[in-house]
Parts: C-alpha cells; sequence; structure tokens
C-alpha cells in the first residue's frame, strides 16, 4: 500500500459519515446530516458498528443495490412475457404489462437502489461505473473487483428470487415452450425472462454492438452529468430518478431490438439462467459477449467524453468539491496565469480587485 493509500485511509472515516466516491459526488455541494433520533442511541450500538468490516458494508450496498433495481425490472418483464405467452391471457395483456411499465420499473428500480445503498457504497452498481470512477475520479482500484463481484451477485440472487416466486408459472410457460418445439433459449422464451437473447433474425453482430454502444454511451453520459457536482441542473433529490430515466429512456427505445445495459445486470441474471436452460444462454447467436462486455468500453468511451469536453474542474475546485493538487498555491499560479486573478499587491491583495478569485481559492 502506497503512501498515497495510507494516506486517504486516515482521511475517509465513514463512521464520521464519509461516504466513500462515487454516485455520492452529486451531493457533496449540498450534502448535510442532522438525524433526530426517537430513542438515545446506546454505546453498545455505536461499538457494533464502529467494529462492522467497512469493505463488507460496501460489498453488501453494492449487491442490495444492484438486487434492487434488476429484481423490479426482470419482475417486469416475466409479468409481460408470460402475459404475451398466454393466448387466454391476451385480453388482459394490458395490466400485465408493456415495454413502459419494464422501462418505469428499472428506472424507480434504479433510483430507490441509489437512494438506499448509495449512502453507504457510493452507489456504483454497474462494473463499468466502478471502473471509471477508479480511472477518473480515484476510487481505490484494490476495492474494483470485490465491488464488481458483489454487482454481480446482487444480479445473480434478483435472478434466483424471481425463478422462486415465479415458479409455477414458469415452469408451466417452459412446458409449453418445450411441447411448441421452441426450446426455452429464444427471445419471448423463459431463459429471456432473465438476460437479454436476440431475436430470430438478429444475426448481424455488428449491428447489435452498435446499438449497445450507443445505448450505454447514452446513460454513462448522463451518469456522469450528474455526478459532477458543478452542474446547477442536479440536486440531490432529483439525481437518482435522473440517472433511472436515462436507463427507462433506453429501455423504451431499444428494449424491441436487444440490449443489456449492465455487465452486472446481464451475467448475474445469464448465470442463473444457465443453471436452469444450459449453456445455449451464452452460445445463442455469439451474442452474449455483446451483452456481457461491451458495456465496460461504451461506458469509458461516454465519461472520456465528458472529461475532455464538458467538465470544468475550475468551477468543480470553486465548488469544494476538488483542490488543486499542489494546493492554494497551485491554484493561485493558475488563476494568475489565466488573467482570472491579478498579481498579489504589496499587501497581499489582488491587483484585480477580485477577493480570493470568487471562492476558488479557500
Amino acid at each position: 500500500m502506497g503512501d498515497k493509500d495510507l494516506a486517504r485511509q486516515n482521511t475517509v472515516d465513514t463512521s464520521q459519515g464519509d461516504i466513500e466516491v462515487g454516485f455520492s459526488d452529486a451531493i457533496q455541494k449540498h450534502y448535510q446530516r442532522q438525524v433526530v433520533s426517537r430513542q438515545a442511541v446506546t454505546q453498545r450500538k455505536l461499538d457494533f458498528e464502529k467494529k462492522r468490516p467497512r469493505w463488507l458494508r460496501e460489498c453488501m450496498a453494492e449487491a442490495t443495490g444492484v438486487f434492487f433495481y434488476v429484481y423490479p425490472g426482470i419482475a417486469s418483464i416475466t409479468s409481460f412475457t408470460l402475459a404475451a405467452g398466454n393466448p387466454a391471457e391476451a385480453p388482459a395483456l394490458a395490466a400485465y404489462g408493456s415495454f413502459f411499465q419494464i422501462g418505469m420499473a428499472f428506472a424507480i428500480g434504479i433510483a430507490f437502489a441509489l437512494i438506499t445503498c448509495a449512502p453507504t457504497s457510493g452507489g456504483h452498481f454497474n462494473p463499468a461505473i466502478t471502473i471509471c470512477l477508479a480511472y477518473w475520479q480515484g476510487f481505490p482500484w484494490k476495492k474494483v473487483p470485490y465491488f464488481i463481484f458483489s454487482q454481480i451477485f446482487g444480479s445473480f440472487m434478483a435472478g434466483l428470487m424471481l425463478m422462486g416466486q415465479y415458479h409455477e408459472q414458469i415452469s408451466e410457460f417452459t412446458a409449453a415452450s418445450i411441447a411448441a418445439g421452441k426450446g426455452t433459449v429464444y427471445n419471448g422464451g423463459p431463459a429471456s425472462l432473465l438476460c437479454t437473447i436476440p431475436g430470430p433474425t438478429q444475426n448481424n453482430l455488428g449491428y447489435l454492438f452498435l446499438i449497445e454502444f450507443f445505448v450505454d454511451s447514452f446513460i454513462g453520459i448522463v451518469i456522469w452529468a450528474c455526478l459532477d457536482p458543478a452542474n446547477p441542473f442536479v440536486s440531490p433529490q432529483t439525481a437518482p430518478y435522473t440517472v433511472g430515466l436515462a436507463y427507462g429512456n433506453m429501455v423504451w427505445g431499444f428494449a424491441g431490438i436487444s440490449i443489456s445495459t449492465n455487465l452486472a445486470r446481464d451475467l448475474g441474471c445469464r448465470i442463473v439462467a444457465a443453471i436452469f436452460y444450459g449453456g445455449e444462454v451464452f452460445s445463442y447467436h455469439h451474442y452474449s459477449w455483446i451483452a456481457i462486455l461491451v458495456n465496460v468500453p461504451a461506458t469509458f468511451f461516454a465519461t472520456a467524453y465528458y472529461e475532455f469536453l464538458m467538465r470544468d474542474s475550475l468551477h468543480k475546485i470553486g465548488h469544494g468539491a476538488a483542490v488543486h493538487e499542489e494546493g492554494n498555491q497551485g491554484l493561485e499560479r493558475h488563476l494568475t496565469r489565466e488573467a482570472i486573478i491579478g498579481e498579489k499587491s504589496a499587501n497581499g491583495g489582488f491587483s484585480t480587485g477580485v477577493n480570493k478569485a470568487d471562492g476558488y481559492l479557500a
């Protein structure tokens, strides 16, 4: 562990209200906590909370958050697909779901996941976001494998829960599908309740790659904008719903084509599908690598696009969300060089009359 990691370990203290790097960036300029308890907090409780392993809390928060958004989403897909596959329920299909309902289920699930779990782990819920936060924002690389495993585990548990709760209906649907000679792995079939399966005519992998890349990049840019503490259009209260609606927006537009949007969401549920329906869920049309892997380069492209073209780090510093690597002296030299402030006068002020560079200097 380097000196930088040691210094970071000594300055980040979750027991004092610190939140790990992640979705918490969206609340830095507003962050306040004042909770009035209905009863006194015992010393025993404080001691217990202090002893909890931080890594375990963060990993469980990531797993829980992914569960919270995948679970309602795939449940909505299941209710819609089962109704669509049962002619007897066709007249009531509108009551069982639609692409709009599926998009809203994922969107609200993401919002609930962020509201519930982001204060503990930072609210990544996506391996691509975890990797991008490590690359751009200083999230510790040593935590990346733990977070990614937790995210996949959360999706896996959501898939298992769905299979248990819909066991009777899915078993009946699976038997009917096999009896009809369709098998179990096809678009609109039993396996597609859990993970993305392309349509029978969707054989152009390049086309599917571009669709997935664009969709994931769109979502990635919106997420990165929400995490920008200098963005005046996003508040802590609206950020979870903004991110959720970005996801829902892409579901409404492209779910009929085949999209995945999240490595953890697809891989975790695809493993469950493989347990119940066999390895064909990974080999069907050679599509699974697109659903699982494209999210990472697409999200990295989106965040790079934002960092290089839209990020304003000076405003980020001005809002107290970051500091210059050389401290106030380095920031002062930059502001002077760019003629944002003038040279210091003899009495210590600035010749332009701008006091402390409008808040950039502490």
